[in-house]
């Protein structure tokens, strides 16, 4: 569905409604352009905006489809730039991805946004108080859509930060519990995380560097500023995939250790338990001339014969660490 659509001129709101389909004669005017924003479209809900601004179809394809990875595509005189979001969710402890595709051209910007993540309510806002960037075209939505898209990764890594702390107190803990599920789980989300990042990097190095024309140079240093907070956040996803093998590896080693300790217990109990039961075993067989079957002390004599073997072994066993 079509979220807002406005005209902004000399860098400032018109007021008043805008149609659809009177997007594109507004948006014609040497210091004037349109930005439209829709949320999920349906193919036949964006045929409308693809037809009004000439979208190329394969840009529109993908849209509508979502499920991109981050980046950068050069239509002619327009670009089609795809942003990956994220967003941190405190009760359930995990992170939600979405999308934001962008259509930037000569006097028209479309935003379409696939998810919950980033909202661009707050962006539309906070932009329309910037006259002094609004002026320089489409290209300062774009820088503002984008900065708003690479905040919102901070907070997903402080909650991924916190997760694998908790996961590094619960792997060296005395405890034995096995976080190998968790610890696997965030693998992942770091991972899709880094792979929202890496591939924005290219993207936002164009931006800022002047190749593209269509955004105004007084934009570019913004984008500068994003790409550095971009690069910062790859790094750090970076960090934690590694910090994650790592703890991975620390979590197999602590199972096997536990596992050998396991067996040491249960090998050291059958050692012990084995003399008694060789002892009874001998004594339990029906033969009528046996030693001892007539003294008076044999019977206390294998007990506690079996006591005594019982105890060495128990003492050996724990002065080895093995119970």
């Amino acid at each position: 569905m079509i979220v807002d659509c406005a005209v902004y001129e000399n860098g400032r709101r018109r007021d008043g409604a805008l149609e659809l389909v009177d997007a594109y004669e507004q948006s014609q005017g040497d210091d004037s352009f349109v930005w439209i924003g829709l949320y999920e479209p349906t193919a036949e809900e964006f045929d409308s905006v693809r037809r009004e601004f000439d979208l190329h179809e394969l840009a529109v394809e993908d849209a509508i489809k979502a499920h991109q990875r981050p980046k950068l595509e050069v239509y002619g005189d327009s670009l089609f730039l795809v942003l990956k979001t994220a967003r941190y969710l405190d009760d359930e402890e995990v992170v939600e991805f979405g999308e934001i595709l962008v259509f930037l051209g000569e006097g028209f910007i479309v935003t379409v946004r696939h998810g919950a993540a980033s909202a661009l309510h707050e962006v539309r806002q906070n932009a329309e108080e910037r006259a002094d960037l609004m002026r320089c075209g489409p290209g300062a939505v774009l820088h503002a859509v984008v900065d708003r898209v690479v905040d919102d990764y901070e907070p997903v890594l402080a909650g991924i930060e916190d997760d694998i702390e908790e996961v590094e107190t619960e792997v060296f803990s005395a405890s034995r519990d096995n976080p190998a599920e968790r610890i696997y789980q965030l693998k992942r989300e770091v991972s899709e995380f880094h792979r929202a990042t890496a591939p924005l990097v290219e993207p936002l190095r164009k931006l800022a560097t002047g190749d593209l024309a269509v955004v105004h140079e007084e934009i570019r240093p913004y984008f500068r500023d994003v790409l550095d907070h971009a690069l910062r956040a790859d790094e750090q996803a970076n960090g934690f995939r590694e910090l994650l093998t790592g703890t991975l590896e620390a979590n197999l080693a602590q199972v096997s250790a536990r596992q050998n300790e396991d067996v040491r217990r249960i090998s050291a109990w059958v050692a012990i338990i084995a003399v008694p039961t060789m002892i009874a075993g001998v004594y339990g067989m029906n033969f009528e001339h046996m030693p001892e079957l007539g003294w008076t002390f044999g019977y206390p004599l294998a007990i506690g014969l079996m006591v005594l073997v019982c105890s060495l072994l128990y003492r050996s066993f724990r002065r080895s660490g093995w119970l």
